[in-house]
């Protein structure tokens, strides 16, 4: 089966109220992860490549990887390019085959960030790629993109209609309280700041800083219009645990095949109940 983009995906998760893992691969036993997670829940995905995986190994390796494990499924997957402010990484992996991509110039004044999504929108729109955008700061560290907590702001929902009626995204991120990285609190949702947004923009909404959150704050968000939810913190606790965690069991025994196994389980086991989670298995 061919990449998608997102467009279509998503309103068909907006309609029926689910949502849909937006995992961030890292190599491709983790790409091989949430592909067959999605194959094996029969449920549609998104794979997720943040700026800097891009740049370690390569648009054209990625490609590969993702169309080589893709080619073989009958489930719809995207691939995303997340929180990108780079215009020149954002166009190689258009130009390269990713079909969706996400401008973050969210640390820009309101028309700076307009203007910079409309670029991109403008880039992506003849290759039929779906484009992702952001308003507010999202709490975290994402992509050496730091935000301190006290300087975070929520999204203004008159900001966020007049954004998504000139950028006409495909899907939105607002900032309405979730963080990226491990929460050391409780976060604190601003959820009728979200209902609004979803609301009065009708634009699918992506939920960023999903790892960490309850179950029941997972529902809420999906039931107010989070159609995407990105997932990429428990990704890396997975990838480091399934190799260190078999390693440790098996210290004598040095076969690089099993130890890459146990980890390609330890993902595949947590995407697979996130997928459950949104509500997508058996949507694709």
């Amino acid at each position: 089966m061919l990449l998608e983009n997102m467009k279509a995906m998503l309103n068909k998760a907006v309609g029926d109220s689910y949502a849909i893992g937006a995992f961030n691969m890292l190599d491709y036993n983790s790409a091989k992860a949430v592909v067959q997670s999605a194959e094996e829940a029969n449920a549609p995905v998104v794979i997720q490549t943040s700026a800097k995986t891009v740049i370690f190994w390569g648009a054209a390796a990625i490609i590969s990887w993702v169309k080589q494990l893709v080619g073989s499924t009958s489930v719809p997957i995207a691939l995303h390019l997340d929180h990108c402010e780079d215009l020149d990484l954002i166009k190689e992996c258009i130009d390269s085959g990713w079909t969706s991509v996400m401008i973050d110039a969210s640390s820009k004044p309101f028309e700076e960030n307009l203007a910079l999504s409309r670029q991109v929108v403008q880039m992506a729109r003849p290759k039929d790629v779906t484009v992702e955008a952001e308003l507010g700061a999202i709490v975290g560290v994402e992509d050496d993109i730091h935000v301190k907590e006290q300087q975070a702001h929520l999204a203004d929902p008159q900001q966020a209609i007049k954004f998504c009626a000139e950028v006409k995204p495909d899907c939105f991120a607002p900032a309405i309280g979730t963080a990226h990285g491990i929460y050391k609190g409780e976060p604190k949702i601003a959820y009728d700041r979200l209902k609004e947004i979803a609301a009065k923009t009708k634009v699918p909404i992506a939920l960023h800083g999903g790892t960490g959150l309850g179950d029941e704050v997972f529902k809420k968000c999906i039931s107010l219009g989070c159609a995407k939810v990105n997932i990429s913190t428990q990704l890396k606790y997975a990838f480091i645990d399934g190799f260190v965690a078999y390693h440790n069991e098996h210290n004598t025994e040095y076969n690089p095949l099993k130890v890459i196994d146990a980890q390609f389980k330890e993902l595949k086991a947590g995407i697979i109940e996130k997928i459950k989670l949104f509500g997508s298995a058996g949507k694709a």
